[in-house]
């Protein structure tokens, strides 16, 4: 079972794989989950910034205790229940998405050396977000359904809500949030939401699956 996922009008989200799609996607979502964790390890230990949502997760990590990459699963798991009114279904890549994104990040905060000096932050800040980029074309061309804030802001614009209004809403109000609990705010808080979305859909126009075996036209 297919159905469009309001992203594109070319890409298909396939809620219920049969194997043969699976052989096809996986090897694109599981790629797609450990850059996008590994990318936002980079942007977090980069210490110039980080994306909305982040500022919002360090902003909880830092009164509760618990490490960026835990909040990360929790809060994404809470997203998942607001998912029941909007009626959207989760797919395989939701849940994958959900509970090993964080993993990735603490792992990979956990390896990454100290970045001290701009010559350090610089390359791990500009790096991070094109890490992003490829593994966000890549775990949301696999088709196999949105992580939890992309499902939120999409179930919410298909209430007749504009995409873009939803998507600024939504990232506003975590980064606002994310500043008054200790998040941290700066020039990557900037660089990355306005080159995300631009890098984002480059890699996803060439990257994203069409269904039964047969791809779009990826010249995007």
């Amino acid at each position: 079972m297919s159905r469009p996922s309001g992203r594109s009008p070319q890409l298909q989200v396939v809620v219920l794989p049969g194997p043969a799609e699976l052989r096809r996607r996986l090897p694109r979502l599981l790629p797609g989950i450990l850059l996008i964790g590994s990318g936002a390890g980079l942007v977090i230990e980069a210490r110039l910034g980080v994306s909305p949502y982040d500022v919002f997760h360090q902003g909880v990590a830092a009164r509760t205790g618990l490490t960026i990459g835990t909040v990360v699963i929790l809060v994404g798991l809470l997203v998942l229940l607001a998912w029941i009114p909007l009626r959207q279904p989760p797919g395989l890549g939701t849940i994958v998405n959900t509970l090993c994104t964080g993993l990735v990040m603490d792992a990979t905060i956990g390896l990454l050396p100290d970045a001290d000096r701009p010559v350090l932050q610089w390359p791990m800040l500009l790096g991070g977000i094109l890490v992003v980029s490829l593994g966000t074309g890549l775990y949301i061309g696999a088709g196999l359904g949105p992580g939890p804030r992309d499902g939120l802001m999409t179930g919410i614009a298909a209430r007749g809500h504009p995409l873009w209004r939803v998507r600024t809403g939504l990232e506003t109000g975590a980064l606002v949030l994310g500043w008054s609990l200790g998040g941290d705010v700066g020039v990557g808080t900037l660089l990355f939401a306005l080159s995300i979305g631009p890098f984002g859909h480059w890699f996803l126009a060439r990257l994203h699956l069409g269904v039964g075996g047969v791809d779009p036209d990826s010249r995007g």
